[in-house]
C-alpha cells in the first residue's frame, strides 16, 4: 500500500556521482552506569574524482548506519581541489593534530606516490600524479583530515613548465633594439 501521508516524499533512489570510500571502521565504547554501551564509528571519504573531496566521521548503533550519516556529512563538507595537468599547482606542508604531511607535485607518469589514507584522498580527488609523505602520526583518520587541509590550502595558479621538462632553447635570430632618442647640443 502506497504511503499517502502528505509529509512523507517517496523514497528516490539516488544517482550519485559520487563514489565513497570507507576509510576506517572502529567499534567504540561508553561507559554507563549500567554497563558499556557500544556504537560503531566510521570515517568515509567521498569525491567525483575531478576535484571535489569531502570527508566525515559519523556514529551509528551499526556498520551500515554509522557509514551512511558518515557519506551524507562528508557530501555537505566537499572541498575543490586545483588540479593542473592532473596534479597539484605547488608544493604544501599540513599539519593536523600529530599527523603531518608533505604533499608535492609529480610529472606526468609519476603515478600515486603516497601511504594509505593519503592515497586515497588523492584517488577520490582526480589527482594522478603525486608525491606525498606522512610524518608523525599513523592515525588514519588524523592523517585523512591533514591531506583535506592541505588541499584546502593549495593557490590555483598556472605552471609555467611543466614539472620534470627543459626548457625551450631560444632562437638566435637577432631581437630589435628599442628606439633610442639621441639629444644633440648646440
Amino acid at each position: 500500500m502506497a504511503n499517502t501521508s502528505r509529509f512523507s516524499k517517496p523514497r528516490q533512489q539516488r544517482t550519485d556521482e559520487f563514489d565513497q570510500v570507507i576509510v576506517d571502521i572502529a567499534r567504540v565504547t561508553r561507559v554507563m552506569a549500567g554497563g558499556k554501551r557500544m556504537r560503531f564509528r566510521a570515517c568515509v571519504l567521498v569525491g567525483d574524482r575531478k576535484g571535489r573531496v569531502g570527508t566525515a566521521v559519523a556514529k551509528g548503533a551499526d556498520v551500515t548506519l554509522a557509514v551512511n550519516k558518515a557519506a551524507t556529512k562528508a557530501r555537505k563538507q566537499l572541498i575543490n581541489v586545483p588540479v593542473v595537468r592532473e596534479t597539484i599547482p605547488h608544493r604544501v606542508d599540513c599539519k593536523f593534530g600529530a599527523a603531518r604531511v608533505m604533499i608535492k607535485p609529480a610529472p606526468k607518469g609519476t603515478g600515486v606516490i603516497a601511504g594509505g589514507a593519503m592515497r586515497l584522498v588523492f584517488d577520490l580527488a582526480g589527482i594522478s600524479n603525486v608525491v606525498a609523505k606522512s610524518l608523525g602520526s599513523k592515525n588514519k583518520i588524523n592523517n585523512v583530515r591533514a591531506t583535506i587541509e592541505a588541499l584546502k590550502r593549495l593557490k590555483h595558479v598556472e605552471v609555467k613548465q611543466p614539472v620534470g621538462q627543459k626548457k625551450q632553447p631560444k632562437t638566435d635570430a637577432p631581437q630589435p633594439q628599442p628606439a633610442v632618442a639621441i639629444e644633440q647640443q648646440p
